[in-house]
């Protein structure tokens, strides 16, 4: 498949640095203030489902940029739905990932935005302004982290053996069903640590080389698609519960930083693929 020429991604990357910029500008006044809470689920009969005026106001800058640099690029958002899905270049944006840490005042949120091209990811970030945070990358030029100092370049770390790993999910009750808590349930037995409620930002962590993995279900393009360039430009491997590429849509995924740890917990996922 043809590669985007450095400059064209370098452009790209300068831009998608804009739009956290502007982002966390919408965000940041919000947080820890009068946010605008609202229930989707409530309107429909489902779970609780948070949304923010912040959410929306992100949201919305970040369409209005990509607007005036890129009107003939595709945008496909949590909030606002799809634009030209099928453009040539297409960003998929999910304004608040974690939006319960959100409202509950916890620096986890983070704002994913992703760059397909030609139907791919290529490119992703996802920015944590209130910690002044914006993690980037891609395959083709690697991954790095953007902070108030400067910025540092990504690594995952090694960890062959699921019993020395790390890992993370969102909320094992609310996001898995019974077979899909199961096979969770297997594999944090084996592993060294677990922690929950991160969202994001453990696919953040992963790329960084602090967390080894990553398990969850059910999510949406937006959910996944910012972390897949991020994570395997700092080398690591991006999968679904069967081992092959994540699709499109999202779904099952499990993301680590070292393949040969990601293979031993496909033993148990594989059980509760779908």
């Amino acid at each position: 498949m043809p590669a985007l020429s450095p400059d064209r991604l370098a452009e790209l990357d300068a831009f998608l640095i804009a739009l956290n910029g502007a982002s966390g500008a919408a965000i940041l006044p919000l947080f820890r203030a009068d946010h605008g809470l609202e229930d989707k689920g409530e309107a429909k009969g489902q779970a609780f489902d948070p949304v923010t005026e912040a959410d929306r106001g992100a949201e919305a800058a970040i369409r209005r940029l990509i607007a005036e640099r890129y009107p003939a690029h595709g945008v496909i958002g949590e909030e606002y739905g799809e634009d030209r899905p099928d453009a040539e270049f297409v960003w998929v944006l999910d304004p608040i990932d974690g939006t319960r840490a959100f409202i509950s005042g916890l620096p986890l949120w983070t704002t994913l935005i992703g760059l397909r091209w030609n139907g791919a990811p290529v490119l992703g970030s996802i920015g944590q302004p209130y910690l002044g945070e914006v993690f980037i990358g891609s395959q083709a030029a690697g991954s790095r982290l953007i902070h108030a100092g400067g910025e540092t370049p990504l690594r995952v770390r090694p960890c062959p053996r699921l019993t020395d790993a790390l890992i993370a999910t969102t909320d094992p009750e609310a996001c898995f069903d019974g077979a899909e808590r199961g096979a969770w349930t297997q594999v944090r037995a084996a592993a060294r640590l677990a922690r929950l409620g991160c969202d994001a930002y453990a696919y953040a962590m992963v790329a960084a080389g602090k967390m080894d993995m990553v398990i969850e279900a059910g999510l949406k393009s937006w959910d996944i698609e910012a972390a897949v360039p991020l994570v395997e430009g700092a080398g690591g491997v991006v999968a679904d519960w069967r081992g092959a590429p994540v699709g499109r849509d999202g779904g099952q995924v499990v993301m680590a930083g070292d393949r040969a740890c990601l293979d031993e917990a496909l033993v148990a996922l594989r059980r509760s693929a779908k």
